[in-house]
This record gives C-alpha cells, structure tokens and sequence, in this order.
C-alpha cells in the first residue's frame, strides 16, 4: 500500500508542485484584486460587482507576468499566449461577474466573502485552462504563428 502510493505521489509530482505554485501566484494576483475591490467599495467608488470586475483586471495583470514566469515556464511568445490567456481570464471574468452578483445580490453574502468562494472556483478553472491551453508548450516542430 505505502509503495503505491509513493509510486502514485511520485508520478504526480510535478502537476502538484506546478499546482502550488499556481497556488502560491494566485496569492499575490489575489492581494491586487482584492485590494483594488476593497478600495475601491470603500471609498464609495464602485459597488461590489464593479469594483470586484476592475480588481480582476488588476490581478490579471499580475497572474499573467508570474504565471507565465515562474509556474508555466512558457515557451510561447507574448503574441501567442497573451490571447490565449486573455480568453481563459475572460471565462473567468465572467465566471467571476455572475457568481459576485449572484452570491452578495441573490443570496446576500457579505462581498469579501463571496469573492473568496468565487476565486476559490475560478482557480481551478484558470489553472486547467492555463496549463492545457494558455501556456502550453509550442511544438518546436510547429511553427510560430503570429497572433
């Protein structure tokens, strides 16, 4: 039992440890978001769902830079996987928009709280969709496309 679930671990490694770190971008992507959200609801400058939609793009931007970095190692040029992220954040981002509405409208939670429940989704949302498509590695055999 304890070697097979060693060889299972063993296997698995990398996707958990690519996981982490995409954990661990989230992290800082999520202090950007949340902090423009914060802001920006509190100084009476946007309501929760329109400052939470200008956090995200902040948060974005710094997903993008990390992620692309430090969790995908990517090979692709800006101009193949700017778009390609710009679409999964874009599924996220209304993912994001309908789940807030949803949760602090609908049913009332307090706003913070449902911004976490709604990360805590699209993160594994946007970790599949960046790590199968977004930053995916570019054959070398296949040429460069230009975007």
């Amino acid at each position: 039992m304890t070697s097979s679930l060693s060889r299972h671990f063993a296997r698995h490694r990398p996707l958990a440890v690519q996981f982490g770190t995409f954990v661990g971008v989230g992290v800082a992507a999520a202090m950007a978001h949340f902090s423009v959200l914060f802001m920006l609801v509190e100084q009476e400058l946007f309501g929760p769902v329109a400052a939470s939609a200008c956090g995200f793009v902040a948060g974005g931007v710094v997903s993008y830079l990390l992620n692309r970095r430090l969790t995908f190692a990517a090979t692709r040029s800006h101009a193949g996987a700017v778009p390609r992220f710009a679409l999964v954040a874009g599924g996220a981002f209304i993912v994001n928009a309908v789940l807030m509405d949803l949760l602090v409208h609908r049913l009332g939670v307090q706003y913070l709280l449902a911004q976490v429940v709604t990360t805590g989704i699209n993160t594994f949302l946007t970790f599949t969709g960046h790590r199968l498509w977004a930053f995916a590695h570019r054959d070398a055999d296949q040429p460069a496309r230009r975007a």
